[in-house]
């Protein structure tokens, strides 16, 4: 009650009137309202894959990742490890917010599985961070094995005495709000590629490749079948024992025009 409604009861009856008999215009929009659904939804769990398919991508470079998906399935390079030099492999865990809010990520602390990848689409928003050092030192305790985030993190001190994995786009202050609206586990876009839950996310200081579940075991026995030959090529380039004439076959198929 204010001092005017102290002294004057009927201050407050007349001012609450006033509310209610408010022209429509002066209301509060609908279009200020979160609704459910797309947009504003959750999804708590989705269906993996056997732990060895994914350890399978273990022993093989994200470069090589990303040649047998045609060069479609790696993320942008801008996103890096800002904390320290840990790979990353597991199946993502996706998170889609709201430029410059983080309250799904807070939620996702109780979604993900221990060795989940925390995948976090934020639109590439440059201005706020997403992710700080309690968020990480939680999800540590939750086993998570670590965060790849289109956007902005911050104390990143913090984040580095924890030791838990970030890859994002840099670091900066300015902190997050904590109000949605957001999405976990529905597909999502970071770095470039869409990212389904439940997708394989392969991360080392090379990039990220995302490998998709339904093609992940044909992805990695086609690996394993080049392994051999690849390290055989390399080991002879290696001793200076290489032919540039592919080259030169290329060009010409391709009809290039060669001048003296």
């Amino acid at each position: 009650m204010t001092l005017d409604e102290h002294l004057h009861p009927t201050l407050g009856e007349a001012a609450d009137s006033a509310v209610h008999e408010q022209p429509i215009s002066r209301a509060k929009p609908k279009s200020s309202e979160m609704t459910p659904g797309p947009g504003f939804m959750i999804r708590t769990d989705f269906p993996r894959l056997p732990t060895e398919l994914v350890e399978g991508f273990r022993e093989f470079e994200t470069a090589d990742v990303s040649d047998v998906l045609n060069r479609l399935y790696a993320m942008n390079g801008a996103i890096r490890n800002q904390v320290n030099d840990k790979e990353l492999l597991g199946v993502a865990c996706t998170v889609k917010l709201y430029p410059g809010d983080n309250l799904m990520i807070h939620k996702t602390l109780d979604i993900a599985k221990p060795g989940d990848i925390v995948v976090v689409d934020c639109s590439g928003a440059m201005s706020n961070a997403v992710l700080g050092d309690l968020v990480s030192n939680k999800a540590v305790h939750r086993g998570i094995a670590g965060f790849v985030i289109d956007g902005l993190i911050r104390d990143l001190d913090g984040i580095i005495e924890c030791g838990m994995p970030v890859y994002a786009r840099g670091v900066t202050p300015f902190g997050p709000l904590h109000r949605g609206p957001g999405e976990i586990n529905t597909p999502i876009c970071c770095g470039g590629v869409v990212v389904n839950p439940g997708d394989i996310i392969k991360a080392d200081s090379t990039g990220i490749a995302v490998i998709p579940r339904d093609f992940a075991a044909v992805i990695l026995a086609r690996l394993q079948d080049n392994r051999d030959r690849m390290a055989s090529y390399v080991a002879a380039v290696k001793k200076g024992d290489f032919s540039n004439d592919w080259v030169d076959d290329q060009l010409r198929e391709n009809g290039c025009v060669i001048c003296n």
